[in-house]
């Protein structure tokens, strides 16, 4: 069942003209990524050819952006740079045989064939293909089956938080500047701003609009910007290159917009023939499927939002195969970035109650021709950078914020969880960090091998999505009640999986008795684990702790006369047809579990108590 009731256009209205807001809103994420690569690729002080990174970005971004929703998912959604990739993309340029040298301050990638950067091109050209091919193959239903909020959460919240060094170096420039976007983007949100409009009705008159609040950053970074130029002008800001505040002035890039030229035609392979590289391509591997996750979400909520049915799964399908073409296509033109769904935009929706197609298609338009127009992105280039790490910040701290978010759909009430998400976050921290402090400790004496290994152990999201706990731990509690009943041969194969897991999160010797092992993650045998959740669900079913659907299917024993039994809560076992399946059903094994237990244990109220003493 979908609404439609507060959607001022739908999905094919033709609105008069909000035809740039969505272009408006993604700006601040499309120009991000290209200012955070500049330090990768070594192009801090070449500020020429950042104009052209930009305008590439821009020019695919609106390509892919009509792809999508012409052919793709066909909802209003708006593709752009995605920073899943970004973390990769930033390992793979921080390998020590990479290390920007001197003379790059006066060089220019237009001009120079730059090795790295046309290595990751390729690396996101291969990587696309296997989003292509998910996509298009229907295999990302499948994907989704496996991946749980937490595995998603450490993900997308280490995505941001691996990002805090770029945001430190920019913002650090001048923090006062900084805290600008802060204030205008956050905390003025709420106050309309008066503004002259006319009608035939009310002729001239003054009508108040919350503009901070559908373009937040944008104007966070017009009028932090403004700012800057206002003290530069009346000299408040030092003109001495060594001293505090120097880098938030105004005029340090000026000639940058005169030499950029007025079109500039992207096009495939204009740094250069993209090469391939093994630990490239595992790296954007991993970006890839975090981008793919993201977008399936994104994709719910932009119908919802727009008024839409909820996509089925062959659109959700041409929606993923579509973001790969992107990527592909990114990765041909020379962006160092792929594409995704935007998920400000899918906001943007809810604030604007306009659902219409046309407004992204035009907002697709007006992205490629500013990616023609070369002056566009050399104007972007001149943003003090105070002002660029105020935007990291705010950009980059609603990104964790939102990664952490998905922990409500978990139960952080268990033990369990809380470890897997804390040990996620704090070993996507401190392995990245480790490998980078220490460049060396990784050899194998394969060389490729040792790049693949560099790249993805200083990937902060790979490392804190531990597929161990995606695929394997998480797999052996769902549906424990069909474990009831299992033959000691299948028992024992789930007890040889979880014992090789339980070694490899503690890098164990496989000569090292599994019991302590496992002892030393908190976690049960399989054989009492099943026995563990079975008794716990039924614990929190009986005292309105677990979803409906569960206690519907417990009933307590009525007697007909007083006994000793009767506040012992002892819960009734329905009989089954089938004796070998029907056993394994949750509504015949719990109670039958529950029962076996001690009458102390089920009259136990706490949660924590009852834990225990399991």
């Amino acid at each position: 069942m979908y609404h439609t009731s507060n959607i001022k256009y739908l999905l094919i209205s033709f609105p008069p003209c909000l035809l740039s807001q969505h272009c408006l809103t993604a700006f601040g994420g499309i120009i991000a990524i290209p200012l955070i690569l500049s330090s990768g690729l070594c192009l801090q002080f070449d500020g020429l050819t950042q104009s052209h990174l930009i305008s590439t970005i821009f020019f695919v971004s609106g390509i892919c952006t009509l792809l999508q929703v012409t052919f793709g998912i066909r909802l209003p959604i708006l593709q752009g740079g995605t920073f899943t990739l970004l973390a990769p993309s930033m390992a793979m340029l921080s390998m020590p045989e990479w290390t920007c040298p001197s003379w790059t301050q006066n060089a220019s990638l237009v001009n120079t064939s730059s090795t790295d950067f046309i290595e990751l091109q390729g690396s996101i050209m291969v990587g696309s293909l296997f989003q292509v091919f998910v996509g298009f193959s229907g295999l990302i239903g499948l994907f989704m089956r496996f991946i749980g909020p937490l595995t998603i959460a450490p993900t997308i919240a280490l995505i941001g938080l691996s990002l805090f060094d770029s945001a430190g170096t920019s913002a650090g420039n001048h923090w006062g500047i900084s805290t600008l976007i802060i204030l205008f983007s956050q905390y003025l949100r709420h106050i309309p701003v008066p503004f002259p409009t006319y009608s035939k009705e009310k002729k001239l008159h003054t009508s108040r609009v919350y503009v901070f609040q559908i373009l937040p950053v944008l104007l966070g970074i017009i009028l932090s910007w403004l700012i800057c130029y206002i003290l530069t002008v009346s000299n408040v800001l030092p003109a001495e290159p060594d001293r505090y505040g120097y880098l938030a002035r105004t005029d340090l890039k000026g000639d940058v917009v005169s030499q950029a030229p007025w079109f500039n035609f992207p096009y495939p392979g204009q740094w250069g023939m993209p090469t391939v590289s093994l630990a490239g391509v595992v790296g954007i591997l991993a970006g890839v499927i975090s981008s793919m996750i993201e977008s399936v979400g994104d994709y719910h909520a932009c119908a919802r939002l727009s008024g839409a049915p909820p996509p089925p799964k062959h659109a959700i399908n041409r929606g993923i195969g579509i973001e790969g073409l992107g990527c592909l296509l990114a990765g041909a033109w020379g962006t160092g970035n792929g594409t995704t769904s935007y998920s400000e935009n899918v906001g943007a929706l809810g604030i604007t109650k306009v659902g219409s197609r046309m407004v992204i298609v035009a907002s697709g338009v007006l992205m490629v021709a500013m990616g023609v127009f070369g002056k566009v992105g050399a104007i972007f280039t001149t943003i003090p950078s105070p002002v660029v790490g105020g935007m990291f910040m705010v950009m980059f701290g609603v990104i964790s914020a939102a990664g952490v978010s998905n922990l409500q759909y978990a139960d952080m009430n268990s033990s369990r969880n809380i470890f897997i998400f804390g040990f996620s976050m704090f070993s996507g921290l401190v392995i990245p960090n480790w490998i980078f402090k220490n460049p060396t400790a990784i050899s194998t004496g394969v060389a490729e091998v040792d790049q693949v290994l560099q790249v993805l152990l200083t990937t902060s999201m790979f490392v804190g999505e531990k597929a161990i706990h995606a695929f394997i731990s998480s797999r052996l509690d769902y549906c424990n009640a069909l474990y009831v009943g299992l033959n000691q041969t299948s028992i024992s194969r789930l007890q040889l999986l979880q014992n090789a897991a339980a070694r490899f999160l503690t890098n164990t010797s496989r000569r090292a008795h599994s019991t302590a092992v496992l002892y030393t993650l908190h976690w049960l045998p399989v054989c009492f684990r099943i026995y563990f959740k079975i008794l716990l669900f039924v614990f929190k079913a009986l005292n309105g702790l677990a979803p409906e659907y569960l206690s519907e299917i417990l009933t307590l024993r009525e007697h007909n006369r007083s006994l000793r039994s009767s506040n012992q809560l002892v819960l009734e076992v329905p009989r089954s047809r089938y004796k070998q399946w029907g056993d394994q059903a949750f509504a015949v094994a719990a109670p039958r579990l529950w029962n076996k237990l001690p009458p102390d244990f089920r009259t136990i109220t706490d949660v924590a108590l009852f834990r225990s003493k399991l």
